[in-house]
């Protein structure tokens, strides 16, 4: 047994001081999950801006060598520094992402569509529990088409996702996604994040529109804003900062990220808004002054 010789009997009760009890949890929505899961969205958001900056680098499951993503192992040591949570799949994960680096992950857990195909709404669920669980994926990412032809089978899979994380205490995201036939208005992405968040996901992920305001207020959890095409990035950095604005608690930016040609400069400029309050036009002076030096 241990050595008792020399053992301080302990005398600091603070019996004038009431027990302290933890305030309601900072992510939204989150207050009643378990301590698991709570620690997941802790890695995901900031705790002290409650934002999230995510780089998604997940393109490839569907689209191949994308222009930008060629070669993680470089692209990545290189962006994964200035953000949050790493947005990918098993495979890029697995070969492309340094333990070391401790950041959250989002792990891309549908799949089974390419860019060969018209449509892209039929996916399964590609990834199971076991498998998220080895990766210590923060967060199971799963692709949602409302609207679309496979808007059944792809609620299924948010579904079955939603049931398996609340199992073992891992979040799912709703990914929204528009088609080329799909509706990008206000209308359509309060039908859809509502939709999502209903069915369980502890956070979606989805697009900046008109009424961004009202779109943030009807969902009951976190909306992480998608970068969606390449833009210049003076316009992606106020996208950024409209989203965060209307209410966004991240951006979750790919191709305006790692297409850029200042990619890490690029990420340390959404940061800046994301996390410490810029403006667009300031974020853009950051970026433009690390690029000139």
């Amino acid at each position: 047994m241990a050595d008792l010789e020399g053992l301080k009997v302990s005398k600091e009760y603070y019996i004038d001081q009431p027990v302290k009890t933890l305030d309601q949890f900072f992510v939204k929505g989150a207050h009643n999950v378990d301590y698991g899961m709570k620690k997941h969205l802790a890695n995901i958001f900031n705790p002290k801006s409650g934002n999230t900056v995510m780089f998604a680098f997940d393109h490839g499951y569907f689209m191949g060598s994308t222009a930008g993503l060629e070669r993680l192992d470089i692209v990545l040591p290189k962006i994964a520094p200035e953000v949050d949570c790493l947005m990918g799949t098993r495979g890029a994960i697995r070969t492309s992402v340094d333990p070391s680096w401790r950041k959250s992950t989002a792990l891309r857990v549908t799949s089974g569509s390419s860019m060969l195909n018209d449509d892209l709404s039929h996916e399964i669920l590609a990834v199971d529990i076991e498998e998220a669980i080895r990766l210590n994926a923060d967060c199971l990412a799963v692709q949602t088409f409302i609207g679309a032809e496979g808007q059944l089978s792809s609620l299924d899979n948010l579904s079955r996702a939603v049931n398996l994380g609340n199992r073992y205490g891992i979040p799912t995201m709703g990914v929204v996604a528009v088609g080329k036939d799909m509706e990008r208005t206000d209308r359509f992405f309060k039908l859809a994040t509502r939709i999502v968040a209903e069915l369980g996901a502890n956070l979606v992920k989805s697009y900046y529109c008109d009424n961004f305001e009202e779109v943030v207020a009807a969902c009951p959890v976190p909306i992480v804003v998608a970068g969606g095409k390449k833009l210049p990035e003076k316009e992606a950095l106020e996208l950024a900062y409209k989203a965060i604005q209307g209410g966004a608690k991240g951006l979750d930016m790919g191709r305006n990220i790692f297409q850029s040609m200042h990619p890490t400069e690029m990420a340390k400029s959404i940061a800046k808004i994301v996390h410490e309050k810029y403006t667009d036009k300031e974020a853009f002076e950051y970026y433009t002054d690390l690029i000139n030096r």
